[in-house]
C-alpha cells in the first residue's frame, strides 16, 4: 500500500475523477433537448424521443461494461482502467459538443456508457488504498462525490447553455481530459502484481447474482418493488428537461438551476435526514410506505402544476421519498445471510441499471405522445402520470414482500433504521 499522504492523493484523484463523471452526466441535461433540436429541427416532443434513446444506449452500455471494466483492472491495475474511462469521457464530450449530426450524439453517448462504467474500478481503488476501518467511510465519501456531481452539474450546464447549447459539453471535456493528464503523473497503481487474477467472461457477467436472489422469495418482491421504484424515478432525469421547456418555457439556466435543487434536497435528505425520518416514521416499512406516498403525490403534482414555480414547491417531497430506498434495502438485507450482502447489493445496482436502460425511452416516448401537435389528447404531464403508476404497483410489491416476512417487516428498531 502506499504512503499516507500518497494514499491521501490519490483518493482525492479518484473522488475528483467520480465527481467529474457526475458533473459531466448532469451538465449536458440542461441544454440537450436544445441541442437535438438544433440538429434535427424537430420539435420538443419529438426531441424528447431521441433523448430517451441517446440516454437508453448510454445505460446499455453501462451495464455490460461495468463488469467488465471492473475485471479488466483485477487483471491490468486499476491506474491503466481510470485513466483509459477519464480520457474516454473527455473524447466523448468533445464529439458531443462539435457534433453536426444527431448520429454523433449517439455515438458520443455509447463511448460515455463505457467510460462511465469507471465506477466499478474507482470503488476497487478506494477499496486497495483504504484501511479496513477507513472503507466505509470512504465509500461513502465517494457516494458524496456522486450527489455532489448531479447538484453541481446541471447548476453548470444551465449557467454556460446561456452562451451556446455546446459550451457545457466543452467545459466537461476540457475536465475530464486535464484530470486524466493529471492522473498520468499523480495517480499510483494500487494492485500489485502479485495480487492481481486473470480475467474471465464469465465473471463479467451484470446478471448472475439476480437468479442467485431467486432462492430468498421475500427478497424477490422487494426486488421487483425495487425496480418499479427506480423506473418511476427514471422520469425525473429522462423528461423534466423536456417537460419543463415544453410546459413553461424554460431556458437552459431555469432547467439547470431547477435540477440542482431537486439534486440538494435529495442530497440533504439522504444524507442528513434519513437517520433520523426513518425512526420517526416507526421503522423501515412504514418510511417506505411514506415515501411511496409522498412520491405519487410528487409525481401528480409535477404533472399537474399550471406554473413553473410550483415545481419547486412540489420537489420538496422528496425529502420523504427520497426514505423509500434506503428503507426497501434495508428490509431486503435483513432477510439476507451475511455471506449473501454483496451479492444482494450486485442485484440492486444490477435492477437500477435496468431501470436507467427501459425508463428514459419508456418515459420520453410517453411524453412525447401526449404532448405533440394534433394529440387526441394533449397532456405533457403524462409520463409523471406513469411515474405515479408505477410507484402504486411498486407498494402492491412491497406489500405482498412484508406478508411473506412478517417478522423482518415488523423489526425496525430505531437503531437499526438508518442501515442500508
Amino acid at each position: 500500500m502506499s504512503s499516507r499522504p500518497a494514499g491521501h492523493a490519490a483518493f482525492v484523484f479518484v473522488f475528483i475523477a467520480v465527481l467529474v463523471d457526475s458533473i459531466g452526466f448532469g451538465i449536458i441535461l440542461p441544454v440537450l433537448p436544445r441541442l437535438i433540436m438544433e440538429l434535427t429541427g424537430v420539435t420538443v416532443d419529438r426531441a424528447a424521443a431521441y433523448g430517451g434513446w441517446l440516454a437508453f444506449v448510454y445505460a446499455l452500455l453501462q451495464f455490460f461494461c461495468a463488469p467488465v471494466l471492473g475485471n479488466l483492472s483485477d487483471r491490468f491495475g486499476r491506474r491503466p482502467v481510470l485513466l483509459f474511462a477519464l480520457f474516454a469521457l473527455g473524447c466523448d464530450y468533445l464529439i458531443m459538443g462539435f457534433a453536426p449530426a444527431i448520429g454523433w450524439l449517439f455515438a458520443g453517448r455509447a463511448i460515455a456508457g463505457i467510460a462511465g462504467a469507471s465506477f466499478t474500478p474507482a470503488y476497487a481503488y478506494v477499496a486497495d488504498i483504504s484501511t479496513p476501518a477507513k472503507r466505509a467511510q470512504n465509500f461513502g465519501l465517494m457516494g458524496a462525490a456522486f450527489g455532489l456531481g448531479f447538484i453541481l452539474g446541471p447548476a453548470i450546464g444551465g449557467l454556460l447553455g446561456g452562451l451556446s447549447p455546446r459550451a457545457p459539453f466543452f467545459t466537461a471535456g476540457v475536465i475530464a481530459l486535464a484530470n486524466g493528464t493529471l492522473g498520468l503523473v499523480a495517480l499510483p497503481e494500487s494492485l500489485s502484481e502479485a495480487a492481481r487474477r486473470r480475467f474471465e467472461w464469465r465473471r463479467a457477467n451484470p446478471l448472475g447474482t439476480l437468479r442467485q436472489i431467486r432462492r430468498f422469495p421475500a427478497v424477490a418482491w422487494l426486488l421487483g418493488a425495487l425496480f418499479l421504484w427506480q423506473l418511476g424515478h427514471q422520469v425525473l432525469p429522462s423528461t423534466w428537461a423536456f417537460y419543463t421547456i415544453s410546459k413553461f418555457h424554460w431556458t437552459s439556466a431555469a432547467v439547470g438551476y431547477s435540477l440542482a435543487f431537486v439534486g440538494a434536497v435529495m442530497a440533504i435528505a439522504q444524507g442528513a435526514l434519513t437517520r433520523v425520518m426513518i425512526p420517526w416514521f416507526g421503522g423501515e416499512r412504514r418510511a417506505a410506505a411514506a415515501g411511496m406516498a409522498a412520491a405519487v403525490v410528487a409525481y401528480l403534482g409535477y404533472a399537474l402544476v399550471p406554473q413553473g414555480w410550483m415545481m419547486y414547491v412540489v420537489s420538496l417531497s422528496t425529502a420523504v421519498f427520497a426514505l423509500t430506498f434506503p428503507s426497501m434495502n434495508a428490509l431486503a438485507s435483513r432477510q439476507i445471510p451475511a455471506n449473501a450482502q454483496g451479492e444482494l447489493q450486485g442485484a440492486v445496482a444490477s435492477l437500477y441499471s435496468l431501470s436507467s436502460i427501459l425508463g428514459p425511452p419508456l418515459m420520453t416516448q410517453v411524453f412525447g405522445y401526449f404532448s405533440r401537435p394534433g394529440a387526441a389528447v394533449h397532456f405533457p404531464g403524462a409520463a409523471f402520470v406513469t411515474a405515479a403508476l408505477l410507484t402504486l404497483v411498486c407498494g402492491a410489491l412491497f406489500a405482498k414482500a412484508m406478508r411473506l416476512a412478517p417478522q423482518y417487516a415488523a423489526a425496525a428498531a430505531p437503531s437499526q433504521a438508518s442501515g442500508g
